[in-house]
């Protein structure tokens, strides 16, 4: 399905702001696995592959698609309000998992864990829900997307 996926991706810079080392690491493979294994198709069956370039834009994600010849082709804008408080828990729960590793026992991690995997698979069926009367996109592909917008959604 070469021609149903991303082939390239980024993130736009000026919404970016300058992230920790490790928030970086965690952006650099969820591009990497993303342009891996990806499923995105356009509605009205446009084959690609395709240049993806998102950005936080006045409250608003942009999904900047472009064809295999960076050529604009559609622009998806999706209110960040309705992922804010899905983001806003994750961030949440993250912070809790990443200071339970320091001290909680194998259990209570996983059990943090297991609410933070929720919350990403919830932000990533939201995600799905509002791309879908452009773009169908893979369960694989929601989850990659919404850990880049929650990068972009790291006050610097």
């Amino acid at each position: 399905m070469e021609n149903r996926r991303i082939a390239h991706m980024a993130l736009d810079e000026k919404t970016n702001a300058r992230c920790s080392p490790q928030v970086e690491h965690e952006r650099n493979v969820a591009i990497y696995d993303l342009l891996e294994e990806n499923f995105f198709s356009p509605i009205g069956g446009q084959l690609g592959p395709f240049y993806l370039h998102l950005s936080n834009v006045e409250g608003r994600l942009i999904f900047d698609v472009r064809d295999a010849n960076d050529a604009d082709f559609l622009s998806v804008s999706v209110p960040a309000k309705s992922l804010r408080r899905i983001i806003s828990d994750y961030f949440m729960v993250c912070e809790t998992y990443f200071e339970a590793i320091k001290t909680k026992t194998p259990s209570q991690i996983e059990t943090i864990d297991m609410g933070r995997r929720g919350l990403h698979d919830e932000g990533a069926e939201v995600l799905k829900e509002r791309l879908a009367e452009h773009v169908e996109v893979d369960h694989h592909t929601a989850r990659r997307l919404f850990t880049l917008i929650c990068v972009l959604h790291i006050k610097g």
